[in-house]
């Protein structure tokens, strides 16, 4: 592949990117009031995104064999309920991250 091409393909990624951060704040400025579907969908979509992460996460666990879905299980408990005592998003997920990579590097071998 060309230089050309990749860095096309790199701009392109960049421009959609770009655009898709800078266009709420070209649709919704703060002179018109935010239509309620989208105010119910950023309320709605972070916690089904969420709960689509975990079952994900959990769909390929065999929970017949050894160790059962422990790692897992741990760790969605301990990501949960983090969050629910910090409400901080980065704090929960990293945590639940970084204990999960630990279990099945160190514990669960």
């Amino acid at each position: 592949m060309s230089g050309a091409r990749v860095f096309a393909m790199i701009a392109v990624a960049a421009l959609c990117t770009f655009a898709t951060r800078v266009a709420p704040f070209l649709l919704f400025n703060g002179k018109k009031p935010i239509p309620p579907i989208v105010r119910y969908l950023g309320e709605a979509l972070p916690p089904a995104v969420i709960a689509l992460l975990v079952v994900y996460c959990v769909k390929s666990v065999n929970w017949l064999a050894a160790p059962h879905g422990a790692p897992e299980l741990l760790c969605i408990a301990v990501t949960a309920l983090l969050h629910a005592w910090k409400r901080n998003n980065l704090l929960s997920i990293g945590a639940g991250t970084a204990l999960y990579m630990f279990l099945v590097q160190a514990v669960f071998v």
